[in-house]
């Protein structure tokens, strides 16, 4: 079962969701005003309420600034956007895995593709994750890039290509085979990485299509963090899972 939180709508989601498939959402806040310091929470408070009724596991990433007092204000997973492959020591202006575990993060993306990394970084990012015992949610553009991705043994890949980032289309109707085709590149290389699927995800029928396709959840940002009423925007989003 995933995380969301409950409230009076919490009957009709676990009605309708019954048994529902470990299904994960991860909605990152990038650098939008509305995800920015007291918005953050209150997003991460809405993923909360959505999460526990729904019964999907929902996690957010917020600004670096931000990721203490959103792990303070709720009990949901909170990843950062990035990390660097740094250990302790001189390192300025890096970003140490240890410092994102203490304020809170329980994992972070790495190599989105608005902060792209060589294959050397990102194979030392996650290695600093995994010697903190924390998650990573590495980023690709393609199947190519999704198995060289999954060698590293992450524990998700997720699937964006560029183009339809931000764009309102979702991956899961303009390319449908680069979603099953990572699955399946995935699965040969490390049969324990999960694939999420991103780029223009912000519907129902998205979340549902992208799980049908294969992948174990979504990772999502506008069409959440600048929706007019972002509770209910992820009501929807779950409404048909």
């Amino acid at each position: 079962m995933v995380q969301i939180l409950l409230n009076h709508h919490a009957v009709f989601f676990i009605s309708t969701i019954g048994e529902n498939m470990s299904v994960f959402i991860l909605l990152n806040c990038k650098t939008y005003d509305e995800g920015t310091g007291e918005n953050a929470v209150k997003l991460a408070e809405a993923c909360r309420e959505i999460a526990e009724s729904a019964g999907v596991e929902i996690a957010i990433a917020p600004q670096i600034p931000d990721i203490h007092r959103v792990a303070r204000a709720v009990d949901i997973p909170v990843y950062a956007q990035h990390v660097d492959g740094a250990g302790p020591g001189s390192h300025t202006g890096k970003i140490y895995a240890k410092a994102i575990k203490e304020a809170g993060a329980v994992g972070s993306l790495v190599n989105h593709s608005e902060r792209r990394l060589t294959l050397a970084d990102i194979e030392s990012s996650v290695a600093v994750l995994k010697e903190n015992k924390m998650m990573s949610v590495i980023c690709t553009n393609n199947v190519a890039t999704t198995a060289a991705a999954a060698a590293f043994n992450p524990t998700y890949v997720a699937i964006e290509p560029p183009a339809l980032i931000g764009s309102g289309v979702p991956v899961s109707k303009a390319d449908p085979d680069i979603i099953t085709d990572s699955v399946d590149a995935a699965a040969r290389i490390s049969p324990n990485v999960k694939v999420l699927c991103g780029a223009g995800i912000s519907q129902g029928e998205d979340l549902k299509a992208a799980i049908e396709l294969g992948a174990k959840g979504v990772l999502l940002a506008s069409g959440i963090v600048k929706a007019d009423d972002p509770k209910s925007a992820l009501y929807e989003l779950v409404s048909l899972i």
